[in-house]
């Protein structure tokens, strides 16, 4: 398969670059994980027993509440564990971290990034990095190929720091061809999602001149890729709390911060089921619809891309789960209008990423293949700005290692994401 060519060229690249990187120690928290563990549990057909003892040890989960037939991912601080032990006795479980905080250590003993266009290679997606380094990447990746790409924003955050993404295009030049989007890091602990957006953009740019497939993509499309589009809540996991979720917005009456990015688009916002109306809950929806500054420049940002171009396609990256799926997530039993070729273009998707590493991901919609989700960038992208196609992806793993994802998987993890869009460029009409 020739798409794997440039993943066996960056690993070569990987081990001539080295010089341009060196270790630097790994960022401060004020929450300690240390001595913590993830547990993950099987719910079984009754997920009340489960759910019972998250609620009476207040601990916390990493993918929602507690469901029938699933897993269920329990972070547990060691003042609970013997309690949690007690209270599990006879349930088949699993030990994901065995010391959280240590896994957090190791994996943000970030290199320091060498500033400048000749910088610009595989080493960078040896690590995780910090946010001013993600901002100096992109700078420097328009740098290097300044004739091609340039440097967007999507507005501006609560806390006023740019919605910074790259837009580059091929031979007929910028904003004439129907664009691309793709979104990553909506919920801040997410951060493969970061990098994978960002090996999107450093693939295609850095291969345009030498791969014949790879240029035609991008002299059909306008590419636009904003890797961290909740800034704010991924600075406080580098400085405050890796765990964190949502963007950092008070709301009226509550001592609890942040509202989910990601259920506060303005569409379907209000069905009941999707989202929590609690402002201490992860999936908090905000008080109103477009609450978050953040949500509100990221619709306009397609709106204006669909009225001034076209929006072909468009993917929201997240993870954990090995999942690619597609619209909705409102509800479980409506259909979108595409969906025969929506879920035949996530099949063969889900096929081609097999294919690159054997990592096995499920597709279908939204609210049927994880959970029900309202007011997402999903459902509100394809029926309110009309994009062509719409996707989201989990990204790896499924329960090994979580939201704390070993960087030795980020190069994987990207290479077989740019498999699953590369098959979508192929076949999308």
């Amino acid at each position: 398969m020739r798409y794997l060519s440039a993943f066996s060229a960056l690993l070569a690249l990987s081990s001539t670059a080295g010089a341009a990187v060196s270790r630097s120690e790994g960022r401060p928290q004020t929450k300690s994980y240390d001595g913590y563990k993830v547990f993950r549990v099987e719910v079984g057909t009754d997920a009340s027993k489960v759910s019972g003892i998250v609620e009476k040890l207040g601990l916390s989960t990493w993918k929602g509440a507690p469901r029938a037939g699933t897993f269920s991912d329990i972070v547990v601080p060691p003042q609970s564990l013997a309690a949690f032990t007690k209270a599990t006795v006879g349930m088949n479980s699993a030990v994901m971290h065995d010391d959280l905080g240590a896994s957090i250590a190791e994996e943000s003993a970030f290199q320091t990034y060498e500033v400048g266009a000749a910088a610009v290679n595989a080493t960078w997606f040896n690590s995780y990095h910090s946010y001013a380094d993600h901002l100096q990447f992109l700078n420097d990746l328009v740098a290097a190929y300044p004739t091609q790409a340039r440097i967007v924003t999507a507005g501006n955050s609560l806390n006023g720091r740019a919605i910074t993404g790259i837009q580059f295009w091929g031979s007929s030049g910028r904003g004439v061809k129907p664009a691309v989007v793709f979104h990553g890091t909506v919920h801040a602990r997410e951060w493969v999602g970061t990098m994978t957006t960002e090996y999107m953009a450093y693939n295609l740019l850095t291969n345009y001149a030498s791969n014949a497939e790879i240029k035609g993509f991008v002299d059909k499309y306008d590419f636009y890729i904003f890797p961290v589009v909740n800034p704010d809540g991924f600075v406080y996991t580098q400085t405050n709390d890796r765990l964190w979720r949502k963007n950092r917005q008070s709301t009226s009456g509550s001592t609890c911060i942040g509202h989910d990015i990601n259920r506060n688009w303005p569409y379907m916002w209000s069905v009941s089921g999707g989202a929590s109306t609690n402002p201490c809950a992860e999936d908090f929806k905000g008080p109103s619809q477009s609450s978050a500054p953040e949500t509100t420049a990221l619709a306009a940002q397609l709106r204006s891309v669909k009225a001034s171009q076209g929006l072909k396609l468009f993917i929201d990256y997240h993870s954990y789960s090995q999942l690619f799926m597609t619209p909705y997530g409102y509800s479980c039993s409506a259909t979108a209008p595409k969906n025969t070729e929506l879920q035949s273009l996530a099949r063969g998707a889900v096929a081609a990423i097999r294919a690159v590493h054997g990592t096995s991901f499920r597709y279908g919609p939204i609210c049927s293949t994880i959970y029900q989700a309202t007011g997402s960038s999903v459902d509100y992208t394809n029926d309110v700005v009309g994009a062509d196609y719409v996707f989201t992806s989990e990204l790896r793993d499924t329960g090994n290692y979580g939201f704390v994802l070993p960087a030795n998987q980020i190069l994987p993890t990207a290479d077989e994401a740019y498999a699953g869009v590369r098959y979508l460029l192929l076949n999308m009409k």
